[in-house]
């Protein structure tokens, strides 16, 4: 039998439907509150390409992903982890696989089938959810207790807007300022450059900034450089702006063994065709050796630069543009349970907390463990 007195949910993504699950489980009686017109609009969009839910690399790496806050996140991801994300997957009748990069998905590729049989359980499980709503206070509510899964604030037009920044700020809790991440990077690039090539992507390239390389493609846009390169390296570029990354165009292959090939040149071939056809470079990977000048043609030296073409990043695009966001609330202003220690009896989750990590699956996976953790510490309390 469910308790009278609600838990209050604020956000109906992942980190507050999970939350919802378990505490609803448990017996609890649980209102989701949720101000966009339906619920895990984010998650929705981010399952449109294929909904990436976890990665299958070993733990110990995994945990890598998440920087600085990955001995706050350890418990939480220890306590849910990938293998109890695809787990819980499956028992909605979801079956998942593991891509060729490590990358976990649900067989349907999309999110809307997994949202629908999830929200059937919560719905059996006696879970109310409001939408259209928002929840300004807690006098008339009067709940047990309060967990807050509002989100970041990135891509705001879905609900993500970190409108309750300033809010948490008033009441004493320490927040700090939002920066976008899983971001794309303005570059100036030359007008033709520019025309020609913007939505194609460089394939098969490593990207370096000072010691960290990633490879991976990149999608060369009208403002500049986005992907999952990028975005693997996006908290380092951030932070250097404005800095310049050098791409290379064929990692497979060593400076010497390119030079080696461009030596053996036939007389007449023009550039572009010796790089087409004896390297296999495509045109947008041509265009960007042509882009701070005219090429050499010795051997070595244009060797030297196709393993290190340079682009120059000026600025980050804006929060509106970004898949995730860095900020939120500090981690000193929660205890072990993620309860707020300047409003007992509240515990955010998920985008909230001041956490990052690349696209890979492992944005998501936080958002359920952080989600999980909280709720389980609600059911101690």
């Amino acid at each position: 039998m469910n308790d009278d007195t609600p838990i209050v949910v604020a956000g109906a993504g992942p980190a507050g439907l999970i939350a919802a699950e378990i505490l609803s489980a448990a017996g609890k009686r649980v209102v989701v509150y949720e101000r966009m017109p339906s619920v895990a609009r984010k998650f929705l969009m981010a399952g449109r390409g294929g909904l990436n839910l976890t990665h299958s690399e070993p733990f110990d790496r995994f945990l890598t992903r998440y920087g600085g806050a990955a001995e706050r996140l350890r418990p939480m991801l220890e306590a849910f982890t990938p293998s109890d994300l695809t787990a819980w997957a499956n028992g909605l009748g979801q079956e998942t696989f593991v891509g060729s990069s490590g990358r976990v998905f649900p067989k349907a590729m999309k999110a809307s089938p997994l949202l629908r049989a999830w929200l059937a359980r919560l719905e059996a499980q006696g879970v109310e959810i409001r939408t259209r709503t928002t929840l300004r206070g807690w006098d008339d509510v009067q709940p047990t207790a309060t967990l807050l899964a509002l989100g970041g604030s990135s891509w705001p037009r879905l609900g993500s807007d970190g409108s309750w920044h300033d809010a948490l700020a008033a009441q004493g809790v320490e927040v700090t300022p939002f920066q976008p991440t899983n971001v794309g990077f303005n570059v100036a690039w030359s007008e033709h450059f520019r025309m020609r090539f913007a939505g194609q992507p460089l394939k098969t390239i490593a990207l370096r900034i000072g010691e960290q390389e990633v490879r991976g493609e990149a999608m060369v846009t009208r403002y500049g450089i986005e992907g999952g390169a990028i975005y693997a390296l996006s908290t380092e570029l951030r932070d250097r702006l404005p800095c310049t990354i050098t791409i290379d165009l064929r990692p497979d292959l060593s400076h010497e063994d390119i030079a080696a090939k461009l030596a053996r040149t036939k007389a007449g071939d023009t550039l572009s065709s010796t790089l087409r056809k004896i390297l296999g470079l495509a045109p947008i990977a041509i265009g960007l050796l042509h882009e701070n000048g005219s090429p050499p043609r010795e051997p070595s030296a244009l060797a030297a630069l196709i393993k290190a073409a340079p682009v120059t990043l000026t600025s980050a695009q804006g929060l509106e543009r970004a898949i995730s966001t860095a900020g939120g609330v500090s981690w000193d202003a929660v205890d072990e349970n993620l309860q707020l220690r300047a409003v007992p009896g509240t515990y955010v989750a998920g985008e909230m907390l001041d956490w990052e990590a690349p696209t890979g699956g492992y944005l998501l996976q936080a958002c359920f463990a952080t989600g999980a953790w909280a709720a389980r510490a609600i059911l101690r309390r």
